[in-house]
């Protein structure tokens, strides 16, 4: 299999200028390996309670418009799931998973008792309570025992944009969660599962994301399922300064004219570094950035 690169959005929202960045990086670094590359989309649909009905549908219409059409039909998660679960299964079989009873409350609680704080970029650092027991708890997720599988070794990867990366998840994340009880599938196992399936050889992703990379290293791992390289991309900020998102009101690109499809495009590539288009059109814009693409990002990490 060639190499295969994804552009995998959540349809929680329509695609705004932070997600194009990381559309239209993924598109190109594709593009900038050959003819034989291929890019994917991936429709992240696996957290029904927050995706909005028709989105999906949508967002493959914005980037439709913008030029950025996929090599094969679009895979959405929804009908993946007996994948997650074998996975789950295998992971389980091993002694890498386990139930947990423990709320959000009750982690916090946990670590207030340690003296230690509540939270890292937005998450609970999982202290460990279920590791060895639910202790008459009822499950509310299953955790991937990575204090056991790392066994407190600091992992390294490199990322093409970021360069030396490393992370200590044991430590510094805890026993992270792989699906709710009953629930949705959490992101770090189906996006790994999904990787894996799909030949995915590079991630290009926003910046935002980076802090998961090792999480999901370790369930490469622990899978035996191949390690992709990783480029997270800049992120689009508000003029408040934080990061330009869904949850923050991040509003729809334009795709309604060709005009505004590539206005849209040319203000994303941009922030990835490239020069402002002279094209006429999304098409001639396209490929004339491949080349300036190749030039900027397209070393592999040794």
């Amino acid at each position: 299999m060639g190499e295969t690169g994804r552009f995998a959005p959540s349809p929680t929202g329509p695609l705004h200028a932070g997600s194009l960045v990381a559309a239209l990086a993924s598109w190109l670094d594709v593009r900038a390996r050959g003819p034989q590359a291929r890019w994917l989309v991936r429709i992240e649909d696996a957290d029904t309670e927050r995706c909005l009905p028709g989105m999906g549908e949508h967002i493959l219409q914005q980037l439709a418009a913008c030029g950025l059409l996929p090599d094969k039909a679009p895979v959405w998660q929804t009908q993946r799931t007996a994948r997650y679960q074998a996975a789950l299964a295998a992971l389980q079989a091993h002694g890498l998973a386990y139930p947990c009873g423990c709320s959000r409350k009750d982690i916090s609680e946990a670590l207030a008792l340690r003296g230690q704080a509540p939270e890292r970029h937005g998450e609970r650092v999982y202290p460990g309570t279920c590791r060895n027991g639910l202790h008459g708890k009822p499950a509310r997720a299953w955790r991937f025992a990575a204090e056991k599988f790392d066994a407190g070794r600091e992992l390294h990867w490199t990322d093409r944009r970021l360069g030396a990366q490393q992370q200590n998840v044991g430590r510094e994340v805890g026993d992270f969660v792989l699906r709710r009880a009953d629930g949705p599938w959490a992101y770090q196992l189906a996006v790994v599962v999904d990787d894996a399936e799909q030949g995915v050889s590079d991630v290009v992703r926003g910046e935002d994301l980076a802090d998961n990379t090792a999480r999901q290293v370790l369930l490469q791992r622990a899978l035996g399922m191949p390690t992709p390289s990783y480029l997270h991309t800049p992120l689009v900020r508000g003029a408040d300064g934080d990061k330009l998102s869904k949850q923050n009101g991040a509003t729809s690109i334009d795709t309604g004219t060709p005009q505004a499809a590539l206005a849209a495009l040319d203000t994303a590539a941009q922030v990835l570094g490239l020069r402002a288009t002279t094209a006429s059109g999304c098409t001639a814009a396209l490929a004339a950035w491949v080349p300036e693409w190749r030039a900027l990002y397209n070393s592999r990490p040794s």
